[in-house]
């Protein structure tokens, strides 16, 4: 399926590994060029050199905390005018409800959804003036379905989607289209992590603790970084033109609801 990429400029947040990373390569794949964002120089020049290598196309990386003001000023000047922005921030750390202080929630808001905000509004005004553009959230599958233990990502992420919620809908008419993708357990770094956290409360091992999260999947699998940026990819596309404001899961069928 042609994608209608070629040509197209991308921004992706936080792409030198994990989904980040998945959502940039299958852009790439479909012909946009790239601006690649993360924090760590070392991996994001290696990961960029490996889809100039696979796919051809101009990639411009940017290594720079885009959770800050400054990191998101220099993101955003080497971007330029950009169709596609892909927003991403690592999660915040797991705890109980009673762990967390006020700066807890505003280093989680300021992550997981004032950036997003941000970014959106600095390029969505160039999307509408030019008459196209594809905004992607990647979120959390806690939006549908709050995951105790990580209180600080559900107040966050709850937030922006109600952000997005609204504001789809007021750019959808210039061609503008804003959505969020709900990533369950995918084989990540964020994975390891949390399967670490969860074998050592239960006094198991990693091994233990990953297969019974396994277990609560329907897949009975984590998804991969590679199938998840295809969903990003279609999103992005000028198929995609109709969807607007959704949340869409992919979690392998975690999330039990009817709707």
């Amino acid at each position: 399926m042609d994608l209608g990429l070629a040509g197209k400029r991308a921004l992706v947040c936080a792409s030198s590994k994990g989904l980040g990373l998945g959502c940039a390569r299958a852009l790439a794949q479909a012909g946009a060029s790239l601006v690649m964002n993360a924090r760590g120089e070392e991996a994001l020049a290696a990961a960029a050199a490996a889809i100039r290598n696979d796919y051809g196309v101009e990639v411009t990386t940017v290594a720079a905390d885009v959770t800050s003001e400054e990191g998101r000023a220099a993101v955003l000047e080497a971007a330029g005018p950009v169709d596609i922005l892909v927003t991403n921030a690592g999660g915040p750390p797991p705890g109980l409800w009673s762990d967390w202080e006020r700066d807890d929630f505003i280093a989680a808001l300021d992550a997981n959804m004032l950036t997003p905000i941000a970014l959106m509004k600095a390029l969505l005004p160039g999307m509408m003036e030019r008459g196209w553009g594809r905004v992607v959230n990647i979120t959390s599958q806690s939006v549908k379905a709050p995951i105790p233990q990580l209180g600080l990502s559900n107040s966050a992420r709850a937030g922006l989607t109600g952000y997005v919620a609204g504001t789809a809908r007021q750019v959808a008419p210039h061609g503008v289209t804003i959505n969020n993708i709900l990533p369950g357990i995918h084989a990540t770094a964020r994975a390891d992590a949390l399967d670490a956290g969860a074998a050592q409360a239960g006094g198991i091992s990693v091994e233990e603790a990953r297969a019974q999260r396994q277990e609560t999947i329907p897949a009975r699998r984590y998804g991969t970084a590679e199938e998840f940026g295809q969903v990003c990819a279609f999103l992005c596309s000028q198929h995609a033109g109709f969807i607007v404001g959704q949340n869409v899961l992919v979690d392998g069928g975690a999330v039990n609801a009817t709707l």
